[in-house]
């Protein structure tokens, strides 16, 4: 990503927090200090508006000048230089909680100022984490073209997998071949641990074997550029849905279509859970693994003895970036730029009232979306996803 995208980001940074301010960001902060820098080594970034000196300077270990600060300092002088620049400030903007040590180091030099006669210690303590996390969640060009990136490559590491599984495969193997697309096109690591579950769900079990008849969930991520994807897709060992897997599967699939359809500016957050939860609802109904009226089902959110979660999360550069959901106690509209992830599902565990022919299905369907001026882009569209598409793909490997 080009320099000029960080920079634009800590421009808006400066313009939230106005001259009297200062932001202290190290580099445990993780992607916050990565989407602020362009970078993640060791060290510490701090912003000051309007400072005539340079408004950009870190501390850190190596010359890092191709980093565009106006001042570079060692890590080690970070006790010399810091609380001179926090002197001249009124407001510390500062992610408080994320690292137990330089918290104290904060609070330490905050002490050490106020006890000086003459010295000025900021009188305001304010999180740094909220306001990035917002800036996070509308995405520039430069950013949505990454995301696309990262989502293509996730998708030939599912079709991959695909093509190659088979029963009395180990998921081991199956994981493998999600992982050698994934290094191929220049990922270094998933974002969190592959997830291969089979019709028994050992989630953990690795060393199990795919057997023939059942089913395989998948959910996978990947980061690329910093930037994440994250899909699910569930699908036949043997390439065929049974009967029952069938049944499931197209609730499922319309579960999630429904919840798709919902995602366009204007609309709010809940909007497509409550599309998804209507569908599974009022099939699962008609299956007769939900008995009751719809409305009182509904209310009562009977639906989550098979679908306990919620249906859309924030992406970004975190599979679960931690932007609010509600914006002063009200769901939070929809925006272009804004990307999600969308998942719908459904687990049906062994039961003395389910009959015993659903036992242990489970689906589960999960897409990026990017929000768009006229609607939405599905940044995972390219992977099959309805069940004659799933069987077609697999039949023709």
């Amino acid at each position: 990503m080009k320099k000029s995208e960080f920079k634009f980001r800590r421009q808006k940074l400066m313009d939230i927090i106005g001259i009297g301010g200062i932001a202290i960001l190290p580099s445990t902060f993780l992607q916050n200090f990565y989407y602020i820098t362009g970078f993640s080594q060791d060290a510490i970034a701090i912003i000051i508006p309007q400072r005539e000196q340079g408004q950009y300077i870190l501390f850190c270990q190596n010359n890092l000048e191709i980093y565009d600060a106006d001042d570079i300092f060692s890590i080690s002088d970070i006790d010399d230089i810091i609380p001179g620049l926090l002197e001249t400030c009124q407001r510390l903007y500062y992610p408080i909680g994320y690292d137990s040590d330089f918290d104290k180091k904060i609070i330490t030099w905050i002490n050490t100022l106020k006890n000086q006669i003459y010295s000025n210690a900021p009188s305001e303590l304010l999180a740094l984490d909220h306001i990035l996390y917002e800036m996070r969640l509308y995405k520039t060009e430069a950013e949505a073209t990454a995301m696309r990136a990262a989502s293509q490559v996730l998708v030939q590491a599912y079709k991959r997998a695909m093509q190659f599984c088979h029963h009395d495969l180990y998921k081991y193997e199956l994981e493998a071949e999600i992982v050698h697309e994934l290094i191929r096109n220049g990922c270094s690591y998933p974002p969190y641990p592959i997830t291969i579950v089979g019709g028994n769900y050992k989630f953990n079990d690795k060393d199990a074997v795919l057997e023939d008849n059942d089913l395989v969930k998948i959910d996978a991520g990947v980061r690329l550029e910093n930037y994440a994807a994250t899909i699910t897709r569930t699908f036949p060992i043997n390439g065929h849905f049974s009967k029952f897997q069938k049944l499931i599967y197209e609730i499922v699939f319309k579960a999630q279509h429904a919840a798709i359809k919902k995602i366009y500016p204007g609309n709010n957050w809940i909007e497509p859970h409550t599309a998804a939860v209507e569908i599974i609802t009022e099939e699962l109904i008609k299956l007769g693994l939900l008995i009751g009226k719809f409305n009182i089902l509904i209310e009562e959110e009977a639906y989550k003895r098979f679908y306990p979660q919620k249906t859309c999360y924030w992406l970004g550069l975190d599979i679960y970036d931690n932007c609010d959901y509600k914006v002063n106690e009200t769901w939070r509209d929809l925006e272009p730029n804004m990307v999600m992830s969308v998942e719908a599902g459904i687990y049906i565990p062994p039961a003395e009232d389910i009959a015993e022919e659903w036992w242990n299905i489970g689906i589960c369907i999960k897409d990026n979306i990017l929000i768009t001026s006229a609607g939405h882009e599905v940044l995972t569209i390219d992977l099959p996803k309805a069940r004659a598409e799933i069987e077609k793909f697999m039949a023709a490997t």
